[in-house]
């Protein structure tokens, strides 16, 4: 089958790898009708090349139709149509019933120290191959595989496997008080559900991004937009009676612009050989920190900030004085995916749409051109905004 398979830093190529099979008997295999590039994907793209091997599969926002099953799955049959959640969870240890299902002591990657074993992305998170590609097999397909009707399109069930819960989750996180202010940083896919999501839920919701095409993607759904520009903190302010939100949402992460020379500190580890690299990243690894810091800065006294943005480094500075003293909640992590299932599946089937699955994808291209839409979508040429991939 045709994949799309990492080579180095900045590279990507779709190659022929050897078909999916059923290995253990709670596995199925899925053909795949859509899968995403998520923001996330650029992290290995650029910063994680020591965690990563030449011919990785990539990819961790798939759905399907089931092709294949073991002979211990029995909730799922061949002909299902499915969404593949990102984590890999067993729904029966102490953390799945707790609904933390990324945490999940069945799947964690201990030798990394790392949470649940996620698709597509590296030795951190189980080197699991991906879903950007004509195929997938779907580990303990019965604890994670989610069924949905044939009658509506892709778009529309697509963004359960990662993004929309991600959104979802870091609103709730926000813990934005009712009839609140929500301040989302970054106007990605992500910041771009989380925004639907507090207008959906009767918040104020301001976003803030530099691309003038996500900014105007915003707007169409109820959200008030300002540039990212150097007096932002003071707009904001104004905004807010100079007191600033109830919340601020950093859908940014690590790939936040760099004024400080981050990014080379990135790449340079990156290109070290694997053992060194990875020694780098896990002692001295650091972000670009614009957007948590403009989280911290804005954010009203006694306000939260969450963060769905990701963040990898483990020496990252943290003005601790201010949190203290602002008396800041930061809630974090990663998506707890199948947790938010029965919350988000009557809003993504709903006639009406009303978080506008349909009116996100800016780039439905077939499989063979991953490569460029990798570039395209790191460089938010074109108007970039989300690439569903079509293999």
């Amino acid at each position: 089958m045709k994949a799309l398979t990492y080579q180095s830093i900045a590279d990507v190529s779709v190659a022929e790898v050897p078909d999916p099979t059923i290995v253990d008997p709670t596995d199925a295999v899925i053909k795949v009708t859509s899968a995403a590039i998520c923001g996330s994907d650029l992290h290995l793209y650029d910063v994680l090349d020591s965690y990563l091997d030449k011919g990785d599969v990539l990819g961790h926002e798939t759905m399907g139709v089931v092709t294949q099953v073991g002979s211990a799955v029995s909730r799922i049959q061949v002909g299902d149509r499915v969404v593949v959640p990102f984590v890999i969870a067993c729904r029966e240890c102490y953390m799945c019933q707790r609904g933390l299902f990324s945490q999940c002591e069945t799947t964690q990657v201990t030798e990394y120290g790392s949470g649940a074993t996620l698709y597509g992305f590296s030795k951190l998170y189980g080197q699991v191959p991906g879903g950007q590609a004509e195929q997938l097999r779907v580990r303990l397909a019965d604890a994670n595989l989610v069924k949905v009707g044939h009658e509506l399109p892709d778009e529309r069930y697509l963004f359960l496997s990662d993004i929309l819960p991600t959104a979802w989750q870091g609103v709730e996180y926000a813990q934005v008080p009712e009839g609140g202010t929500l301040v989302v940083l970054g106007l990605g896919p992500v910041g771009q559900f989380a925004s639907r999501i507090g207008v959906h839920r009767g918040y104020r919701v301001i976003g803030v991004d530099p691309v003038p095409e996500r900014r105007a993607l915003a707007e169409r759904h109820g959200v008030e937009v300002v540039d990212l520009t150097k007096d932002v903190s003071d707009v904001i302010a104004g905004m807010t009676d100079q007191r600033g939100p109830d919340s601020v949402l950093d859908a940014v992460g690590m790939e936040a612009h760099d004024h400080g020379g981050v990014s080379m500190v990135q790449k340079f580890a990156a290109a070290l050989p694997d053992k060194i690299g990875q020694a780098v990243m896990e002692k001295a690894g650091i972000d670009a920190l614009g957007a948590m810091h403009l989280a911290f800065d804005i954010v009203r006294r006694g306000g939260t900030v969450s963060l769905s943005g990701v963040y990898g480094g483990t020496a990252d500075p943290t003005p601790f004085m201010m949190l203290f003293d602002k008396q800041i909640t930061i809630k974090m992590g990663q998506c707890n995916v199948q947790h938010w299932m029965d919350t988000l599946m009557p809003l993504v089937e709903d006639p009406s749409d009303p978080l506008g699955t349909e009116d996100l994808v800016t780039h439905p291209v077939p499989l063979d051109r991953a490569p460029e839409m990798y570039d395209l979508f790191k460089n938010k040429e074109d108007g970039c905004i989300k690439v569903v991939l079509k293999p």
